[in-house]
């Protein structure tokens, strides 16, 4: 048998790489898939309710007619939360495991030097990654084998990214050399890029209800998500054993070349996604299906993917045109019921991750900032800065409702508390640089900011 262990148990996991997996059992493979939830958040009582077992929907339109298909996924072995470390540290030990899969958000992989290897819940990832490798390193020794490491979080070069936080934990809690020694030998990091949009639990009760239906059953754990899907994974050592290329559910391909793949989806779908996010909300919209029934949100996607997006990617702007295309048409797929306050989860990071590249593009290529990106960015801003703390939640006060706001609370708080958009913009510990040394940039953030407050329409 071929054992993935897997921290995270969203959506989009379940929606994406437990199908896939599953998909293989279905066509005669061996796989077995373990999730760890990453952190003490959240409850995995649905899992042990129905035995860890789920459906998927994936909802599309194929030549003009609508497709609503169910599969039912029983790949999962088990699910664990931090406190159930010693099964966890089971699976570690497990000479059958071959993969691990993460997705723990952009701002997951992350490097904190206070992490003490005595700790567990308060952690970053990569510290528990490393802390867990080493039990596997000490209780299999040369039994250990090659493992697979496979981030999915929408970061340039993720898994180069895990492997540097691992390195530095080696180095800061002084472990052994040859321990070390198999990190760079037989733990390979390999690179990923993922494509399928999720939009999760159906979300309305005459949803939920047709779901049953189709279903002969209830699911509190079903998602939905779109027919497409694409795994670029880089090809390292063996690993085409057990990950297998082409259509399996999902289109997987082994590369060493995954730059491209990369860059193209982050910066066109995941970077209009985030473009788009605030301002949809700010202006009502609840789904990035309102938005593209919005002639004026549909033109600045537009906009901004032609002018300030598509012509950064690559040199090949026709190729990447084409992408752009499709994703305009997936984004106009009525039946994902894609909520817009999903995504907008830790905008900070992804804003950073997927549009800021394609900005400084665009200011380097013309010598001033992108105009689209720069409205986006300050509907961002609009967002935060009307956050207010009520008890332990965060709320963000739209001009037509209030609803719960999730980022990294350091973040929230600051807002909360009154904090400026300017003075976050020059905040380097969060965007790697003074983002107000773009010329005109905190200028044109700023008037937008009072045009947004004070009713008008920047679109």
């Amino acid at each position: 048998m071929i054992k993935i262990l897997q921290f995270g148990e969203g959506n989009f996991l379940r929606t994406f790489v437990d199908l896939y997996f599953d998909t293989l059992n279905k066509e005669g493979g061996d796989y077995s898939v373990d999730i760890v939830k990453p952190i003490t958040f959240g409850s995995l009582e649905r899992f042990k309710k129905q035995n860890n077992k789920y459906h998927i929907i994936l909802r599309g339109v194929k030549d003009g007619k609508p497709v609503e298909d169910p599969y039912k996924v029983d790949v999962l072995n088990s699910a664990l939360d931090l406190e159930e470390y010693d099964k966890i540290c089971a699976c570690f030990a497990d000479e059958e495991l071959k993969i691990i899969v993460s997705n723990t958000t952009e701002a997951g992989i992350c490097y904190n030097g206070n992490d003490k290897i005595e700790g567990l819940f308060e952690i970053t990832y990569p510290a528990k990654l490393t802390k867990l490798l080493l039990h596997r390193f000490e209780t299999l020794g040369e039994k250990a084998g090659d493992l697979y490491l496979l981030p999915v979080e929408l970061i340039d070069n993720n898994a180069d990214a895990l492997y540097d936080c691992v390195k530095k934990y080696i180095k800061l809690w002084n472990l052994s050399a040859d321990f070390e020694k198999w990190i760079d030998t037989k733990v390979y990091f390999c690179n990923t890029l993922v494509d399928r949009i999720v939009s999760g639990y159906p979300k309305t009760p005459e949803d939920v209800a047709h779901i049953e239906k189709l279903l002969g059953e209830k699911d509190e754990l079903v998602s939905i998500g779109e027919p497409f899907g694409l795994w670029a994974v880089e090809k390292k050592g063996e690993i085409a054993k057990y990950v297998k290329e082409g259509v399996h559910n999902i289109e997987v391909v082994l590369t060493e070349n995954i730059g491209y793949y990369k860059k193209r989806k982050v910066r066109v779908l995941n970077g209009s996604h985030t473009n788009i996010v605030c301002a949809g909300m700010w202006l009502g919209a609840e789904t990035v299906y309102d938005c593209m029934e919005d002639a004026k949100l549909v033109k600045f996607l537009n906009d901004t993917l032609t002018e300030e997006i598509v012509p950064f990617v690559s040199d090949d702007i026709a190729a990447t045109t084409v992408f752009a295309d499709s994703i305009r048409e997936r984004f106009s797929n009525p039946y994902l019921n894609h909520q817009l306050i999903s995504i907008s989860l830790n905008s900070i990071s992804k804003w950073k991750a997927r549009d800021l590249p394609s900005f400084k593009d665009y200011y380097k290529a013309h010598g001033k900032i992108a105009p689209n990106m720069t409205i986006g960015f300050s509907y961002l801003m609009a967002v935060y800065t009307s956050l207010k703390k009520d008890g332990d939640v965060f709320k963000a006060v739209l001009p037509h409702k209030e609803v719960e706001y999730k980022d990294d609370v350091p973040y929230l708080e600051f807002f909360a508390n009154g904090g400026s958009a300017i003075d976050f913009m020059k905040n380097v510990d969060v965007w790697g640089e003074d983002l107000t040394a773009y010329e005109g940039f905190a200028e044109a953030v700023e008037q937008n900011l009072i045009a947004i407050k004070q009713g008008k329409n920047l679109l």
